[in-house]
């Protein structure tokens, strides 16, 4: 069960790095590319990674906060 979305680019550094973060947890997660879809672009823009939870509530951006890794696991 999925239970974080990480919102983010190709060749974003941050958001490469926050995705090995949530892997390495064993976070289940979905990543979501904002260049794919023209509304996550206009939502995010260059505010990313963002992680949200299931529901689409922001839990953090920019960098992983460690508090947030006991609320996604």
């Amino acid at each position: 069960m999925t239970k974080a979305r990480l919102y983010g680019r190709a060749g974003c550094h941050l958001c490469e790095q926050m995705a090995r973060t949530l892997r390495a947890f064993g976070v289940a997660f979905e990543e979501l590319d904002v260049d794919s879809d023209e509304r996550l672009r206009a939502r995010y823009g260059e505010r990313v990674p963002v992680l949200t939870d299931a529901a689409g509530n922001e839990l953090c951006h920019g960098r992983l906060d460690p508090a947030v890794l006991e609320r996604v696991r």
